[in-house]
């Protein structure tokens, strides 16, 4: 069964014509990025391998196996960077609309970038931890951290910043470029603190979610849409469902014991949150007070002035 371009896995590219181009990157990026594994299989061999007591060989290997993957991933990123930077040099990525056509330039190396990229991803999407992801992504550009958790989701690999403990869903994609029609959209898209991301979500290029907020599951955006800070967005296109409640900076521990009672969550939540904004409005009286002090000195010195 054939899948549309836009619902493909990976960096994808836009024509079968460039992936026939290209394919010899392929091939080379494949090439080099083994041949660092072989030679620690090599050297492993020579170290370890005994004809009369083989098991020690043996009880390593695993772990040898786990070190030749991360090396292969390795390399191949860092072979992928330097072809990238080349190709960089001849052609600076950049926003816009383009025509879909291989005369255009803009469209010809946005094709190339995600043909060079999708091989390096790829293989470091299969690793079951996530670091990999995110030092793949930081090398390809996207403006990252580790503390981010993407890996349950597709993200483009150029033009989108993270900010700090964003959670992206399973299935969830985040891009920046977008193929409609015979056009190429390509824009900056922007997601900031603590900005949770659903399950099957889509985040079309250009948009920009603001801190604390949530892309309940299933929902998408529209290009270049903006969502406030701080709320819970529903539906395709997304539209605001609800204030988001549940970022406050109240300890875990006065709400645990509550956590299997939804309704006693919330009436605990809420007290807890009314608590800590008087409390924040009793620290802010004395500067008040003594704000008020000094203007009313002011005032009398100003009356003694003209009496």
């Amino acid at each position: 069964m054939s899948v549309p371009n836009s619902m493909r896995v990976g960096p994808f590219c836009a024509s079968v014509l460039v992936k026939r181009k290209y394919l010899i990157l392929y091939i080379l990026l494949i090439w080099i990025s083994i041949l660092p594994g072989l030679l620690e299989l090599w050297a492993y061999w020579q170290a370890l391998w005994n004809d009369i007591r083989p098991l020690h060989f043996y009880v390593y290997l695993p772990l040898l196996l786990i070190a030749i993957y991360i090396t292969t991933v390795l390399a191949a990123v860092i072979f992928t960077k330097i072809v990238l930077i080349f190709v960089n040099i001849l052609h600076k990525p950049k926003e816009g609309v383009f025509l879909r056509d291989r005369s255009d330039r803009d469209y010809r190396y946005w094709s190339l970038r995600n043909t060079i990229k999708k091989w390096p991803t790829w293989l470091a999407h299969k690793f079951p931890f996530p670091f990999l992801d995110n030092l793949c992504f930081k090398m390809f550009g996207v403006k990252t951290t580790f503390s981010n958790s993407l890996f349950e989701g597709w993200v483009d690999t150029e033009f989108i910043t993270f900010g700090k403990n964003v959670v992206c869903g399973q299935g969830a994609i985040i891009q920046s470029s977008v193929i409609m029609g015979n056009f190429l959209i390509i824009r900056k898209t922007v997601i900031e603190d603590n900005v949770r991301i659903g399950a099957h979500v889509i985040i079309m290029p250009g948009t920009h979610i603001g801190k604390n907020s949530i892309l309940n599951t299933w929902s998408s955006t529209m290009v270049g849409q903006e969502l406030e800070e701080g709320w819970i967005y529903n539906g395709g296109p997304a539209k605001k469902f609800k204030k988001n409640r549940f970022f406050e900076d109240i300890p875990i521990e006065k709400l645990t014991h509550v956590v299997g009672d939804y309704e006693g969550l919330l009436k605990k939540y809420d007290e807890q949150y009314v608590k800590l904004v008087v409390k924040k409005r009793r620290s802010l009286k004395p500067s008040l007070h003594l704000k008020d002090k000094s203007s009313i000195g002011k005032d009398k010195g100003k009356d003694k002035d003209e009496n």
